[in-house]
């Protein structure tokens, strides 16, 4: 059992680190990058959870992030390509 959480929180630990890491600086809501990793790696648990609280860009609810700006279908490419 204790070596089934300490797989968890470290899998939890290094999906943090990598998600931090992939994120665009100017995606990020609170503090630089750099700061973000560097808790991460020292504080571990911690740094975490808060990465996932204040620094992770908010996301919509299918899962993807929010577009910079709304695009109606008659100025959108993609979408008269398809026509």
């Amino acid at each position: 059992m204790i070596k089934f959480v300490f797989i968890a929180l470290l899998v939890f630990e290094i999906y943090a680190f990598i998600d931090c890491a992939m994120t665009p600086q100017e995606k990020i809501r609170k503090g630089p990058k750099w700061a973000w990793l560097l808790g991460i790696l020292l504080t571990e648990l911690i740094a975490s959870i808060l990465w996932f609280i204040y620094g992770r860009p908010k996301r919509n609810g299918n899962g993807r992030q929010r577009p910079g700006r709304i695009i109606p279908p008659d100025d959108n490419p993609d979408f008269l390509r398809k026509l």
